[in-house]
């Protein structure tokens, strides 16, 4: 029998890949990855209460168009809730609110952050007091960036994303997103990028047989140099994605051309990350890109993965 409080309110961040190399695809379809991951503080909010049953809704918002989000089986937060209660033991149900800040197929891990927070929520909400090991373990078999978003902060992603070893990170990272309405779908993504290799195969070689961080990656972010990770993030899905949309590039070039130390694409798109020298520097770009009639948004990392508020 569970121990149910009123209601638990729970953030989690949405993240920026810093890097991402993407290994040749395997026979079961997936790739194994190498990634430096940042939690961001751009962030999903669950609020879940007692329920007979298991329900979810979409609270509307402003900022991030929700049309798209499923509320039935799909939802990955849902899907959360029941595995949390199956493996507990337990028999209640839940109602969860989701406000959304991270836009949708994004990049950025929006669902992957809704069910790191369907965790936290439901173990508060239910009395379970589970081990943040045991969590995590759950979090896997959910998606791959769900464990990242119960961990937070600064972490490398092999494997498929989900094996973490966390990240020295020092001092404060900013960044200015410019989100955009139509989403990509990572398979689709993925996809790409094996038609990519295959067409510059004489080009850009094989993929990496195991794929690795760049080291020094792993220092900019200890030494907290803004400069320094400017010279070495990479992302190996941003040419899928911009092959599948052109209109980014040149959203990365005005960026670039006002002021970003460097621009990216976050994840498998279509958000696009630009890193600034500091919060100035930040706050002058987030301007420039607005007046050009960019949605841009002004965020910085490392921050803390799921937590009760």
């Amino acid at each position: 029998m569970s121990s149910s409080s009123a209601e638990v309110r729970v953030r989690a961040p949405g993240k920026i890949n810093v890097f991402l190399e993407v290994g040749d695809v395997a026979d079961d379809g997936y790739h194994e990855v190498a990634t430096a991951y940042q939690a961001v503080s751009l962030y999903e909010e669950i609020t879940a209460v007692p329920a007979d049953g298991f329900t979810i809704e979409i609270a509307e918002t402003s900022t991030v168009d929700v049309e798209g989000v499923p509320t039935d089986e799909r939802n990955l937060a849902l899907r959360a809730a029941r595995m949390l209660a199956r493996v507990a033991g337990i028999d209640d149900g839940v109602h969860m609110t989701v406000r959304k800040a991270v836009p949708v197929a994004g990049g950025m891990g929006g669902g992957s952050a809704d069910a790191a927070a369907a965790l936290v929520a439901c173990d508060a909400l239910w009395g379970i007091g589970m081990p943040t090991a045991e969590l995590a373990r759950l979090a896997a078999q959910l998606g791959a960036d769900v464990p990242f978003a119960l961990l937070g902060g600064t972490a490398i992603g092999t494997g498929r994303g989900d094996e973490l070893s966390p990240a020295l990170a020092s001092g404060r990272f900013h960044w200015v997103l410019v989100p955009n309405d139509q989403g990509l779908s990572t398979p689709v993504v993925y996809g790409e990028l094996d038609a990519h290799r295959a067409r510059h195969a004489v080009d850009i070689g094989p993929a990496p047989r195991v794929p690795a961080v760049d080291p020094d990656v792993l220092h900019a972010i200890r030494q907290g140099d803004a400069h320094m990770l400017a010279a070495t993030v990479r992302n190996d899905l941003q040419a899928p994605a911009l092959h599948l949309r052109p209109d980014l590039g040149r959203v990365l070039e005005r960026g670039e051309r006002s002021g970003a130390l460097a621009g990216l694409v976050s994840g498998s798109g279509p958000t696009l990350a630009f890193l600034a020298a500091d919060e100035t520097s930040a706050i002058d770009l987030q301007v420039t890109l607005s007046a050009a009639g960019y949605p841009a948004l002004h965020v910085h990392g490392p921050v803390a993965g799921a937590r009760v508020v």
